[in-house]
């Protein structure tokens, strides 16, 4: 048995969804969003509540069954209230800049700024100071996804701790060199 495919998903009052089949378009205040889900499932909509069945209860449909639920409730909040991941960076003389939302560039290191475009329906965010950014989309997947690639472009280090790191990530920490004794 499935909980979390199960659970309906009720859908906000300026949220509209379209099925073709396996097709799924769900549009909303925030933008539009479509996918394909697989073809044993049936997406049903009934009194603006989006239901998920399987077609039999073997493994594969049962995992199926909560996926496809799962990433229909994702597209629905992502329409109407969006999503955002925020980095912070920590280091002397390590910042970011926004030009225009489309854009960040990063200090963080390196002999040169690294440049960073966002893929439609992406947008960064960095307050003055430049110490953090905020990445902001209605696709729940892209949004981790370039927020794990800006991550990747400095990790924090395990002796000072410098680096980019997600907001309210733990940084495990190490002692450096014990140093010469007597002498």
């Amino acid at each position: 048995m499935s909980r979390v495919g199960l659970k309906p998903i009720p859908l906000p009052g300026k949220v509209e969804v379209n099925i073709r089949g396996s097709h799924v378009v769900v549009k909303g205040p925030k933008g539009q969003l479509e996918r394909s889900f697989h073809r044993d499932m049936e997406i049903v909509l009934e009194d603006g509540i989006l239901l998920v069945k399987r077609p039999t209860d073997n493994r594969m449909h049962r995992a199926m069954h909560g996926l496809t639920r799962a990433l229909l409730a994702n597209m629905v909040t992502g329409v109407s209230e969006g999503y955002s991941k925020t980095l912070e960076i920590e280091g002397t003389g390590y910042r970011a800049e926004a030009p225009d939302p489309a854009k960040l560039t990063l200090f963080v290191g390196y002999s040169h700024p690294i440049e960073m475009i966002a893929p439609q329906g992406i947008t960064f965010e960095v307050p003055r100071g430049g110490r953090s950014i905020t990445v902001q989309g209605v696709d729940k997947e892209m949004v981790g996804e370039i927020a794990a690639r800006i991550r990747r472009q400095r990790p924090p280090e395990p002796y000072k701790g410098k680096g980019v790191r997600y907001a309210g990530e733990y940084v495990r920490r190490k002692a450096g060199k014990a140093g010469k004794v007597g002498k």
